[in-house]
């Protein structure tokens, strides 16, 4: 339009009026616009049908010949070249355009191409401006249609325009009448928010049982986990928005009031945590072949995750409850806080253990159970080792071939469990862990690989040596340094 209008203003922008630029505009024949499908014409026959042709001139003097070749990502390398040399030297007012949604496939096949062209990247569509779109072709056709249907459709679109109008247009298929949240979520399969909102309550409240009837809701609606996922990423986000001070945007009424209802019961950090786990797994869960148990998984360790707690709030003797919520922790400390309540961990006394193999044997179970109530996680890998050998200060467990998987948790928290039993036996303990039946020492004295949880392991032994107060509040909360 812009080329061919004879009325276009000094800027270059065309009228929209005139018999050309309306002819464009509807698509209708035109000798000096023509499309092709790349697609369909994708070989080098093709293509030097179509050198050929831009040979000839347009059809009045000062105009354009201009040819678009859409899916352009689709012709053969084969094809490119035979293009490169006409692209190199158009003819006289002849302009190639090239559409594609994947121009990193033109650059594996036709590298040298690119410096023949410009290239201009069209950004995805905001979901406040696909949802006034939405509602001026909704008050064109004379149909209502509820806020929180169309804030569905403008995030399922992911920036796309073209996809937000076809899920308007599936929507009025199933009827005439207004277009509900609740009609969106039928036709389009998406999860409700309150799934969502129990998604938050259970991680919020550690409910992990609850994990299990909620994936069975979701798989016996015929839901898509991976989609459900995704919506629970985004989720966390908005929440983590809210809990810096951002305004997320496109919240339904529904979801904004679950996030403000939790937003000072989870911590920022914690929030952050789960959605790197999420990233870490979102790939995974998608091409697994079990994805409910991946699903089930992650859920799981979302519920059961180590909470941050500050370490100002804990020198300051806080309670060891509960994280205080974000606006808490930045007000002043109370001037004479209260001393954090007694542990009601079910453990044997400390020193009440002889430091013997039989002693330690004996107290296993209540040392696992000490373990696991403090850090699942590792609770669970301490479960899978036994005491093999004391001779003090050394302890040796011995973790069977069926628990392998185990043997480095226990080696990156060997400096928590050591303090653990030193408790329990009234002295000193270092630990070795043994793989299998005549497996190599994983411990102490062996090499340890460097990675992120023993730095950090090793930086917390650090401070605990130099401040008794942190020594003393470590044991009490089971502290770890977490950045």
């Amino acid at each position: 339009m812009a080329l061919n209008c004879p009325n276009r203003d000094p800027s270059g922008e065309p009228c929209g009026v005139c018999e050309e630029c309306v002819r464009v505009w509807n698509g209708a024949a035109n000798l000096d616009v023509v499309e092709i499908d790349a697609a369909s014409n994708r070989g080098v026959d093709d293509a030097r049908d179509l050198r050929e042709r831009a040979m000839y001139a347009a059809s009045g003097e000062g105009r354009y010949k201009v040819y678009i070749v859409d899916e352009a990502h689709m012709l053969t390398r084969e094809a490119w070249n035979a293009l490169l040399k006409i692209l190199e030297e158009p003819p006289p007012r002849v302009v190639f355009v090239f559409a594609t949604t994947e121009p990193q496939k033109i650059g594996a096949t036709a590298a040298p191409v690119l410096s023949r062209l410009q290239r201009f990247d069209f950004r995805r569509i905001g979901p406040g401006a696909i949802r006034g779109r939405l509602r001026e072709v909704l008050a064109a056709e004379d149909i209502k249609a509820e806020e929180d249907a169309l804030t569905l459709i403008a995030q399922h679109a992911d920036g796309g325009m073209r996809d937000a109008l076809s899920m308007l247009d599936q929507c009025l298929s199933f009827g005439e009448d207004t277009v509900t949240a609740m009609r969106v979520r039928e036709v389009l399969g998406l999860p409700g928010d309150e799934l969502y909102a129990e998604v938050l309550g259970l991680v919020a409240e550690r409910r992990p049982a609850a994990v299990f009837p909620l994936v069975d809701r979701l798989v016996n609606a015929g839901a898509d986990l991976a989609e459900f996922l995704a919506g629970a990423g985004e989720a966390l986000r908005a929440l983590l928005m809210l809990q810096l001070g951002a305004e997320p945007e496109g919240l339904t009424e529904t979801m904004r009031g679950a996030l403000l209802r939790y937003r000072d019961v989870l911590v920022s950090g914690d929030v952050l945590r789960m959605l790197k786990l999420l990233s870490d797994n979102e790939i995974a869960i998608r091409r697994s072949a079990n994805s409910r148990l991946m699903v089930e998984t992650l859920l799981l360790r979302w519920a059961m995750l180590d909470r941050i707690v500050d370490l100002q709030q804990v020198l300051e003797g806080a309670p060891a409850g509960r994280p205080q919520p974000e606006r808490e922790r930045r007000s002043p400390p109370p001037a004479a806080p209260e001393p954090a309540p007694a542990p009601t961990n079910a453990r044997p006394v400390a020193g009440s253990v002889e430091f013997t193999a039989e002693g330690l044997r004996a107290a296993w179970p209540e040392i696992v159970a000490a373990v696991r109530e403090r850090r699942p996680f590792l609770g669970e890998a301490v479960a899978t080792a036994e005491p093999a050998e004391v001779a003090p200060p050394w302890v040796t467990v011995r973790v069977p071939e069926s628990g392998a998987l185990f043997v480095q948790p226990l080696q990156e928290h060997t400096g928590q469990l050591e303090q653990i039993l030193g408790q329990v036996v009234g002295a000193l303990v270092r630990l070795r862990v043994v793989a299998g039946e005549g497996g190599g020492t994983v411990g102490s004295e062996a090499p340890k690989r460097m990675s992120e949880a023993s730095i950090r392991a090793d930086r917390l032994k650090r401070l605990r040596a130099k401040d008794p107060a942190l020594d003393t509040a470590a044991d009490a909360l089971d502290l770890e340094i977490v950045e």
